[in-house]
């Protein structure tokens, strides 16, 4: 499964590659935003800087919700770097700018995703990416665990080549389950990998085996 970091946090992107696990990076308008990043050049400017720091696919947000507005927007990001994969929301224009970007040989990672079905129009579209978004779904009492599952379903069923990346993965345990249901790509916070690190038992062995070492070598 592929590792890709949820933020617009340079040094967070940074020290996720400096671990040798991150294969790619997630952003939305709301990620830069909480950066302090606004204004189209300066955003522009900031998705090169991520494509500098990592080697995989960056997924970078349009703004507009028409399809004109959308391939206006997604053309200009996918000039900007090899790596961009236009970010394109689940509404009727997206549907239909992903069958014109995939057309046109551009990736695309279609977001916000909330149903089995959504998944399977934005498959049919040709989208390299689906986004479900799985804490948002527990933020509701639904369990977005289970959504990925329906979509491995289905797109093993019908060989779709569309890769399901996991979204709005918030703890070790949401990374562990998508891996187990067989999402192709997690996107999370920093925190989360990192929290997969820890174990108690890891930290008591390590003291164990430092403790016997300082005796021997005294």
């Amino acid at each position: 499964m592929q590792f890709f970091i949820d933020t617009a946090n340079l040094d967070q992107i940074q020290e996720a590659q400096d671990l040798g696990i991150l294969d790619g990076v997630t952003t939305n308008p709301s990620l830069m935003f909480k950066e302090g990043i606004s204004g189209e050049q300066k955003i522009l400017d900031h998705y090169l800087k991520i494509c500098e720091i990592v080697d995989g696919d960056v997924s970078a947000e349009v703004i507009a919700t028409d399809f004109d507005g959308i391939i206006k927007e997604g053309q200009a990001l996918a000039e900007l770097h090899e790596q961009i994969v236009v970010k394109v929301p689940m509404v009727k224009d997206g549907l239909k700018a992903i069958r014109w970007f995939a057309d046109n040989d551009i990736p695309t990672n279609c977001t916000l995703i909330f149903s089995p079905g959504q998944a399977l129009l934005a498959a049919k579209a040709g989208a390299t990416y689906v986004s479900p978004f799985i804490g948002r779904l527990d933020d509701v009492s639904t369990d977005g665990l289970q959504l990925i599952s329906d979509i491995r379903l289905i797109f093993d069923n019908y060989l779709f080549d569309t890769e399901i990346l996991a979204a709005s993965a918030r703890h070790p345990m949401h990374i562990i389950e998508c891996a187990k249901r067989g999402a192709d790509v997690v996107t999370a916070p920093l925190s989360a990998m990192l929290a997969l690190l820890n174990h108690p038992l890891t930290d008591k062995g390590l003291e164990q085996f430092l403790a016997d070492h300082a005796k021997g070598n005294k």
